[in-house]
């Protein structure tokens, strides 16, 4: 079975959020071996910047050998729920490595990750808050699994 990784920042806090996310790792769990992160949100007196520097070192520290940075950014390649499988698919089928997922918290996510991450995604072109992207990345997840699977889930 395939590895899948994932480094977010902050718990999650809203019930929507917190049942959506469970609903779908479950459901993602019979395609993919899955792996979490959760790194503590900064402190909220601290300035932006330094937080995203902080946050951003607490995602790195989890980063382990043959990890593949995918971080989820407002500028990040726009994909389509099939195109998003073929790269899935890529990524699993290499030998040692594993593609992780990076979401930011509510500040988005320093520099340094973006330097460290080898692919940079989109889920909207708009500006989604940090645990509602979260529970999209994973529907899309789950629904990449079924697109492999020949599943109905997905209809193009």
């Amino acid at each position: 079975m395939s590895k899948i990784g994932f480094i977010w920042v902050g718990k999650l806090k809203e019930p929507f959020s917190k049942d959506g996310c469970a609903h779908y790792l479950k459901k993602l769990s019979r395609f993919f071996k899955l792996e979490e992160s959760i790194i503590k949100d900064a402190p909220g007196k601290l300035p932006v910047q330094d937080k995203n520097k902080k946050e951003g070192e607490g995602i790195l520290s989890k980063v382990k050998k043959g990890d593949v940075l995918i971080i989820l950014d407002e500028y990040g390649d726009r994909l389509t729920s099939r195109e998003l499988a073929k790269r899935v698919q890529k990524w699993t089928d290499a030998p040692n490595q594993r593609p992780v997922f990076v979401i930011g918290g509510p500040f988005g996510l320093s520099e340094d990750v973006k330097k460290a991450a080898r692919h940079s995604i989109r889920l909207s072109d708009m500006t989604l808050p940090h645990e509602l992207a979260r529970l999209l990345l994973l529907e899309q997840l789950y629904r990449v699994g079924t697109i492999h699977k020949n599943m109905p889930y997905h209809h193009d």
